[in-house]
Formats: structure tokens, sequence, C-alpha cells
């Protein structure tokens, strides 16, 4: 209970936090493919990526968690940073800057309106945290490309110094003829583990980035569940003070008899289909389309069927998207 206080837990203003219309019709008449689960979004922000325009940070992990109430399956959906969405404001620019704009309020109304969620509880945390917790579990056996070890030893170097926490580079073995072939087992520590979450210039790019941290979120899940009581404590003591979330400290406690039970069951990227084009001078993930991108995103989140139909305002923003 006093491990708990640690965390940081500022009061959401709901009257900042949007959902389509349609959506909550639905909830309201119990006819929702989102009854029977409870949705959260996770927010990773880089206290060095200020958005100098907003006076912000941009949240460039985005990550919608839907739990299943009754199987405690859990599904994770990065949405990538650069996506072109409408920020809550009706603004549309790259994802990532909603969090810029007004913190948490504003990016679970980005979330909400654009992909016609109903969230109203997140969790933000940043690197240091994730080093932290890596550690405290005893680090992260990983299996990488030469091309990632590359670009984490790069990474290391700014996480390194960033943290305060020290890292061992690894030594480059001889160049393949495919540098992206995932043929080599590493024990990464927090720096190398949280340096390896940030690579994003290999070919598969950002889609590559969220894939290798809903992996290591995986494994994180699967090390904490079984490490015992002194590390956990460890945890709470270290880390919690890196956490701010709107659950409150009852609601934590009510989730911990239940927490062994939960299992990721799956996890894929937002848009699934998309394409690339340069938008106000930058280059932006553009969904293909938006309205196909959310039927999909709710049968994989919700197990809706094809009768599902995305909102108007889901129809709306695909048009000016477009």
């Amino acid at each position: 209970n006093s491990k708990l206080d640690k965390i940081n837990q500022p009061v959401l203003d709901d009257s900042k936090i949007k959902v389509n219309q349609e959506v909550q019709d639905s909830i309201d008449s119990q006819e929702s493919t989102l009854t029977g689960y409870t949705t959260y979004a996770l927010f990773g922000i880089d206290h060095r990526d200020k958005n100098t325009a907003l006076g912000g940070e941009n949240s460039d992990t985005i990550i919608i968690a839907s739990v299943n109430n009754d199987t405690k399956d859990v599904k994770l959906v990065s949405v990538y940073r650069d996506t072109l969405l409408n920020l809550g404001n009706d603004t549309y620019s790259k994802a990532n800057a909603a969090y810029a704009y007004g913190e948490a309020e504003q990016a679970i109304t980005m979330l909400n309106t654009n992909l016609d969620l109903n969230i109203s509880e997140y969790a933000t945390v940043n690197f240091n945290a994730l080093t932290t917790i890596i550690d405290d579990l005893g680090g992260l056996d990983m299996d990488m490309s030469y091309a990632e070890i590359v670009h984490m030893n790069n990474y290391c170097v700014e996480t390194s110094e960033e943290t305060g926490k020290d890292y061992t580079p690894i030594e480059l073995p001889d160049r393949p003829d495919d540098i992206e072939a995932v043929q080599y087992h590493y024990h990464l520590n927090g720096v190398q583990a949280t340096s390896y979450c940030r690579i994003r210039y290999t070919a598969s790019m950002d889609m590559g980035r969220t894939e290798r941290q809903r992996r290591v979120i995986g494994m994180m899940v699967d090390k904490a569940k079984a490490a015992g009581i002194t590390t956990i404590f460890n945890i709470m003591d270290e880390v919690f003070p890196m956490i701010s979330t709107s659950i409150t400290k009852t609601e934590i406690l009510n989730l911990i008899p239940t927490l062994m039970g939960y299992n990721i069951a799956d996890t894929t990227g937002f848009p699934a289909k998309y394409k690339f084009a340069d938008v106000k001078k930058a280059s932006m993930v553009v969904a293909d389309t938006l309205e196909d991108n959310v039927k999909e995103l709710h049968k994989f989140l919700y197990g809706a069927d094809e009768n599902y139909q995305p909102s108007q305002n889901i129809v709306e923003a695909n048009t000016r998207i477009i």
C-alpha cells in the first residue's frame, strides 16, 4: 500500500476526453463490441524529445491494451508514431504530437475519436523506467540481427548518458550477407534492451521498432511473473516514481490478486494497411483506408464481426486524410 503511493496519479480532466457519439450510444444500449473488455492507453515519452512548437513531449510509443475481462487475455496494438490522424482538435498531423498538445487527455481523445474507442485510463512512462525494470529483472535474452546489433550499440551511448546506467558494447560478429537475418543471441541489460526498443532504422523502420517494444514487454511480463517478492518490491521502489497513471491505488490493489492469470495473447501494429506520403513537408504513415483499418482493429481487439461499421467520425476523418 505504501509503495503504491510512489506512483504519480494526476487527476484526469474527464471533460477534455472525447468519445465518438455513436460509440457512446452503442455502449449505453449495451450493443457495443467493447462490452466485456477494459481498454488502456500506454504512452512512452522521451524527455529529450521536446516538441519545440508545442512545448511538451511527444509520445513516441503509443500502445492500446485490450483486456478480456473473462479470459484475462491481453492484446496490444502499437499505433505508429508517424500516423496521420486527427489529434483531437481538428489538427491533422503525426499521432505522437497529440501528447505534446494536451498530455494524456489529448492523446486519449486522439485514440478514441480516430479509432472508435472508449478509453478513460492510461499509464505513462519514460525510458528510464524501462531500463530500471529490466535491470531489476536480471536482463533479457534476445535474438537479434547484425543490423540490430549495430544500431543498438549506437543507441546505447545516448541511453547510458540519459539514464546514468552502464553497459558493455556487444562486439560485432563478422558482417553476414543478410544483415537483417535474426541469427545471433545475446543477454541484454537495461540500457541495451531499452536501446533495442528504440531502433527504427532497420529495413522494417518504425513497424519493426514497435514490434521490438511489444516483444520486450512480453518478455518482461513473463520474467515478472516468475520473479520473487524481493525483486517485485525493488521494482516498486525504483520504478513506481517514474510512472504516471489515472488508475487509482484501490483499482491497482484490486487487480493484484488476478494479475498472475493475465496473458499477452497477441500483438500487432496500427494501421495494418498503410502507405507513406509526404504531408506538410514530413513523411507520414497514412492508413489505407482509415475505415478498413478501424474494422481490422476492432476485429483484433474485441472480436468484432463483419457487421461492425465505423462511426461517421471515422468516415469524415478518412475523407480528410485522403
